[in-house]
């Protein structure tokens, strides 16, 4: 019989952890819904048996006290927060597996705090079945493999380069990797033979590794806020200024696209854009995205070098070079790259599967992003009134 796939909780990105310290502080009675959808149209609905499986064995972990100590060693995570994650345990009464017109349906309803930590592992144990069935000649050995020659190839190109030391590389890939094992691999060969991997946004492998634990807030965070605030109008300046309230001089990259990147700047005034160490791009256009952030930086008369840029969408480490290429000696730049790094097997599609929020408090919220196609609203007129709000044409 096979292992469980997830065994700690820690195995999970830190960001999640970072959102749930500060609902833990400010919104713990707070109500939410969230859905699975898979954007690449692949039939996952053949999966319900085993991840129910999963889905059981998920819910009896706890943090040990092993995990409580590296947590509270990382400095920005309080007594009373890690005093609760001592009792926390997911809740299989809040998730609800189904099957929905062929395709693998999951909702996970209940409190904020409880639900905020299903995402990362029940993405991982998705992807993780499916390139089983799919895929079971493959292993760790055909991504490290696979991963030397890119690595190769890409050193040939900014080996002479006098600015290469300034290029830095974070894995982004616990949610859509092929499987537990392969990212671990993967961060060890990284670690071991990459002199810019810099860290990962895996708690579980930032521990085992030493590694700098990487990662601020995510699109749930803004699009929670919608509901949350007096005036739909506000949300996003809520949504800020709460996150300096929980983390006032730490965890300062702040994600632009639930919204777009003109109706974010719009409410980044300058107190902002001081207190903020930088900005992080997860769609559309990342020339142009980051030309905009240079741009306001400049208008408001913040010299763009003491800030960063994190570029997160769909990086390949070709893709993120020539984004650091572009910006060297502007801005400051990080790249997370997930998929293309713990899911990059020959002969493997890559599978786009998200979970993302689709109420608040018993009312709609939306993502729309600087790439429609990423766009997340089941509420035609919700998403309306959202666009009128923040001027959107």
């Amino acid at each position: 019989m096979l292992k469980p796939i997830i065994t700690s909780l820690l195995d999970t990105d830190a960001y999640k952890l970072n959102m749930q310290q500060a609902i833990f502080h400010h919104y713990r009675d707070v109500e939410v819904s969230a859905e699975f959808h898979c954007r690449s149209g692949e039939s996952l609905s053949h999966l319900m048996s085993e991840l129910d499986n999963e889905v059981e064995t998920l819910s009896q972990l706890r943090f040990t006290s092993d995990e409580l100590a590296y947590l509270d060693g990382i400095g920005h995570y309080q007594q009373d927060y890690l005093e609760f994650l001592s009792e926390f345990q997911l809740k299989k009464s809040n998730i609800e597996i189904s099957s929905s017109d062929g395709q693998l349906a999951v909702k996970i309803t209940g409190k904020w705090i409880d639900v905020i930590l299903w995402e990362v592992p029940l993405l991982a144990i998705i992807c993780e079945l499916r390139c089983r069935k799919s895929y079971p000649e493959l292993n760790e050995s055909d991504a490290v493999t696979h991963l030397s020659r890119k690595l190769r190839h890409i050193k040939d190109k900014i080996g002479s380069e006098d600015n290469s030391q300034d290029f830095k590389v974070v894995d982004f890939g616990t949610r859509r990797r092929f499987s537990k094992s392969v990212q671990h691999s993967i961060v060890q060969y990284l670690k071991e033979n990459c002199r810019f991997f810099v860290g990962t946004s895996n708690l579980l492998l930032a521990k085992t590794f030493d590694l700098p634990a990487v990662g601020t807030q995510a699109h749930e965070w803004f699009q929670a806020h919608q509901q949350l605030a007096g005036d739909l109008a506000d949300s996003q300046q809520l949504a800020l200024h709460r996150w300096l309230q929980e983390y006032p001089n730490k965890l300062g990259i702040a994600l632009t696209d639930c919204i777009n990147m003109d109706a974010f700047l719009n409410d980044f005034n300058s107190h902002l854009s001081e207190q903020f160490s930088g900005l992080r791009h997860d769609s559309g256009n990342p020339i142009s995205w980051g030309e905009k952030a240079i741009k306001h930086y400049e208008s408001i008369g913040i010299d763009a070098l003491t800030k960063v840029l994190v570029f997160s969408d769909s990086l390949t480490l070709e893709k993120a070079w020539k984004i650091f290429c572009h910006f060297q000696g502007r801005i400051n730049t990080s790249f997370g790259i997930g998929t293309q790094l713990t899911c990059d097997l020959p002969g493997v599609p890559t599978l786009n599967v998200v979970l993302k929020l689709t109420s608040c408090n018993g009312k709609p919220v939306a993502k729309i992003s600087d790439e429609p196609e990423k766009s997340i609203c089941r509420d035609q007129n919700y998403l309306n009134d959202l666009k009128v709000a923040f001027k959107i044409v």
